[in-house]
């Protein structure tokens, strides 16, 4: 691999930092936007949950492809190529006038956030290595733990003060920033540059965006109609022909050589589990609180800090135990169980009265599990494979990451509005509730909630057994030493007769 370094890394490290510090703020943060643009642009149901949905759908359909497309066109150029894209796209967002306009937007900015997430950590694993990648991988969790714990109070005062429209207006300048300073970033790609896998790239884009698509629109058409049932059918035989279409390649965007070794599918499986348990309450709580409980956008911003705070401190106590002795393994397994201890409180707990007391213990340990595995999953995960695959290899990391992280904003915003629905009977209502508009329905906005996380709860608790067994050492057998022949009895030798006298 040809790699030109700069003299000092450390600018390098600065520049991915903060990609890694703004698009986890921006994300977090949008949520507590939903409300006020439901009400300002007159949207909601699924087209209001769009404006995030959208976003880390896009992201995870181009996740691996834009780590692949690193490897082999140059990682900082496709790293600056998302700058831009993201720049663009969330500028946009804060001048749209309507919600379709501003759906697309948060659609670009979406694809652009893949190439900044996979193109930031495969320049960080060419630039590092050793024990140096080890501590800059913790260092990345660490800053993204800080975008997760702000975006939320930072939008929720934004919006406070300025309107919504700031809140995108701030995170595009930021953009702009990031797409300038790649210049003091090294350009790096694998020695070997075949063409692009072109088919690859069709077939996988577009079949995990269908698929992810017709889960989006489950919940608002009904799951068995032709708007769900045709993308989901169209998606599934996509994703099919991308997997044959890979095994014949000679320079697949994935090698699929990835996916049938165990142990960075374990941390792989253990990236989606993490993520999965927190993003439907980081994107949807907020709402419920402002909601069913009246709380203002600040106020939420303020509570949500109790989920999002522990993501800051805690990376480097999961480096530190790690460092200790514990086996990676074993952390990731117990932030999952942690993880679902605190959906299971949370769904106990959880109330229209309820304050911040009663909702500290478990937005707590949800944060506490976040914040233990972030940045120690992707830098076990790029351990184990070859420096020439780091950009394929982070993009199928951060795309199964995205990828769960949309799917489960689909599937807990589907949840919701199908449960609220069987309880007031009508779908546009249940819309409605959703999006924080009928306080006098929290009860049934309550219980909605509570089926979901308790089911998110279970979920957590298989997860964490099958990630466990999946990262066990690898057994080496030993040889047995066949037995040996027995040796042959030895006979002891019959006395001579007896001579007597008279035989004589």
């Amino acid at each position: 691999m040809t790699t030109r370094r700069l003299s000092r890394p450390v600018l390098t490290l600065l520049v991915v930092l903060f990609g890694y510090l703004v698009l986890p703020m921006a994300m977090t943060g949008t949520a507590l936007a939903l409300p006020e643009i439901g009400r300002d642009l007159d949207a909601s149901g699924t087209a209001l949950q769009w404006v995030v949905t959208g976003y880390m759908l896009a992201a995870s359909s181009v996740m691996l492809v834009a780590g692949s497309l690193g490897d082999l066109l140059g990682r900082r150029k496709v790293y600056a190529a998302g700058a831009a894209l993201y720049g663009v796209g969330t500028l946009t967002a804060s001048t749209a006038q309507n919600i379709l306009v501003l759906d697309i937007a948060r659609t670009l900015a979406g694809v652009g956030g893949a190439g900044v997430m996979a193109g930031g950590a495969a320049i960080l694993a060419t630039v590092f290595d050793g024990s140096a990648r080890t501590r800059v991988f913790a260092s990345v969790g660490t800053v993204a733990g800080v975008g997760i714990a702000v975006g939320p109070t930072l939008s929720g005062a934004l919006v406070g003060a300025f309107g919504w429209r700031a809140t995108f207006l701030g995170f595009g300048i930021a953009g702009v920033v990031i797409l300038l300073a790649t210049r003091l970033m090294p350009e790096s790609r694998a020695d070997a540059r075949p063409r692009v896998d072109r088919p690859g790239v069709v077939t996988f884009i577009a079949g995990l965006a269908l698929l992810m698509f017709a889960v989006t629109q489950g919940a608002q058409a009904g799951w068995g109609s032709v708007q769900v049932l045709g993308p989901l059918t169209a998606g599934a035989v996509l994703l099919v022909a991308f997997w044959a279409v890979e095994r014949r390649s000679d320079h697949p965007v994935l090698d699929l050589t990835l996916v049938r070794d165990r142990r960075f599918m374990g941390w792989t499986l253990g990236a989606m589990s993490t993520a999965g348990g927190a993003t439907g309450i980081l994107v949807f709580l907020p709402t419920y609180l402002q909601g069913a409980g009246g709380l203002s956008a600040g106020d939420a911003g303020l509570i949500m800090l109790m989920t999002t705070a522990p993501v800051f401190a805690f990376p480097s106590v999961g480096g530190w135990l790690v460092g200790r002795g514990l086996p990676a393994r074993h952390l990731v397994a117990g932030a999952l169980l942690l993880s679902a201890a605190g959906n299971l409180w949370l769904a106990l707990a959880l109330a229209p009265d309820a304050g911040p007391a009663r909702l500290a213990t478990p937005l707590l340990l949800i944060g506490i599990a976040n914040g233990l595995v972030l940045g120690q999953i992707d830098a076990q995960a790029m351990s184990i494979v070859e420096p020439e695959r780091v950009g394929m290899a982070s993009g199928l990391l951060n795309t199964a990451r995205g990828g769960t992280g949309a799917l489960v904003l689909a599937g807990f915003g589907a949840a919701l509005i199908t449960l609220v629905e069987s309880r007031v009977g009508d779908r546009a209502s249940a819309g409605e509730v959703t999006a924080g508009r009928h306080p006098d329905l929290a009860a049934e906005f309550t219980q909605a909630w509570q089926i979901t996380v308790g089911t998110v709860a279970v979920v957590l608790m298989l997860a964490a057994i099958l990630v466990r067994h999946l990262l066990r050492p690898r057994t080496v057998p030993v040889a047995v030493p066949a037995p040996a022949e027995p040796a042959p009895v030895q006979h002891a030798a019959e006395p001579a007769p007896v001579q007597h006298a008279d035989a004589v």
